[in-house]
């Protein structure tokens, strides 16, 4: 089998040596350049012919996002960009994520200390399936027009069982952008709120709670805890915290907390999800989408043990089918349906 060649882009001398550190210890995968700003690595991908790019974001002469932007349209390969974790930093990301990049691995201090582990997992791990599996998602040419999701224009029959209370959705690797699609797609007279658990670090959730609002009818925000659950309402989960539903008196309240005992993921699928159900039980409808892993599993299989409903995303609209698939291979999904397709079924179950 050939080697995965990986360019890799930073204008930081420490970095390139950081990354390429991590890289080589897979032998299937091959450092074969690297470059200092984004007009090298475009050079670079004209005369290496790398698998996959690693793109950092801030640089010299050509910055990280001008240059995935002339990737996509001239040359599209898989781009995984690596981020700081400033603000700026997550709200270029969310750009760079819109723009065609893949998927993204934060950059700070962890790089020289104590996270580095992880990091260097993560990393081998996305560079390995986005490379093997050919997958790369260029610029559309032009924004498309989202359709709202109404009764009438749903096109999956109408799911059986009482009216739903609530949504919760649990994505990963590709959610940012697929619930682009989604969530701007919801109509503004839903009514009932929903949570979501996007796997992020700080500030990053941030960044996508505000563009999905300024998206959408519907207001999302990042949870902050203590606020009750609104109809109408998008709560995202926080970075490095994990989102529950508290029930107090007839109302249910966000609540945040600072937990990291027996869980892989920070926010955590099935953590917000176990806990929707324990709360609303067969009036909880969950939803799993592209993301890597099986995160999800555990949340959804107590959601339907008490009667709730469940949507999977299908395996050709998903960016990684990890997450969706465990769900639809323990036959726990009520519907499989494409991306386009996710927000007319949210609908039906809740209207």
């Amino acid at each position: 089998m050939n080697r995965i060649k990986v360019l890799v882009v930073d204008d930081s001398a420490f970095m390139r040596k950081a990354i390429e550190n991590m890289l080589k210890k897979d032998p299937e995968i091959e450092v074969a350049g690297f470059a200092r700003n984004g007009k090298d690595a475009i050079e670079k991908i004209e005369e290496l012919k790398p698998d996959i790019v690693t793109l950092d974001i801030e640089m010299p002469i050509m910055d990280g996002l001008s240059a995935l932007k002339k990737i996509m349209s001239t040359n599209p390969i898989p781009v995984i960009m690596v981020s700081s974790l400033t603000t700026e930093g997550a709200e270029a990301t969310i750009e760079a994520l819109d723009a065609g990049a893949l998927d993204f691995i934060p950059k700070d201090k962890s790089f020289a200390t104590f996270g580095i582990m992880k990091i260097e997992k993560e990393l081998i791990e996305k560079v390995k399936y986005f490379a093997r599996k050919k997958v790369f998602r260029p610029k559309p040419q032009k924004q498309e027009k989202v359709q709202i999701a109404t009764k009438q224009t749903a096109r999956m029959p109408a799911p059986q069982g009482p009216k739903k209370s609530i949504v919760a959705i649990g994505t990963s690797t590709g959610g940012p952008q697929s619930l682009q699609k989604v969530i701007p797609a919801l109509p503004g007279d839903l009514g009932k709120p929903v949570l979501i658990v996007q796997h992020m670090p700080p500030n990053f959730t941030k960044s996508l709670a505000t563009r999905l609002n300024s998206l959408s009818q519907l207001e999302v925000v990042e949870a902050q805890g203590k606020e009750k659950l609104e109809p109408g309402v998008v709560f995202i989960a926080k970075g490095g915290f994990q989102l529950k539903v508290r029930r107090v008196g007839s109302n249910y309240y966000t609540e945040i907390v600072d937990d990291s005992k027996n869980v892989l993921h920070i926010p955590s699928v099935d953590v917000m999800v176990s806990s929707v159900a324990d709360n609303f039980g067969s009036k909880a409808l969950g939803v799993i989408m592209t993301g890597m892993g099986s995160d999800g599993l555990k949340g959804v299989q107590l959601l339907k043990s008490k009667g709730g409903a469940v949507i999977a995303q299908d395996k050709d609209s998903c960016v990684v089918y990890g997450m969706p698939r465990a769900v639809i291979e323990a036959n726990l999904a009520d519907a499989v349906v494409p991306l386009g397709e996710i927000a007319h079924s949210i609908v039906q179950y809740c209207k």
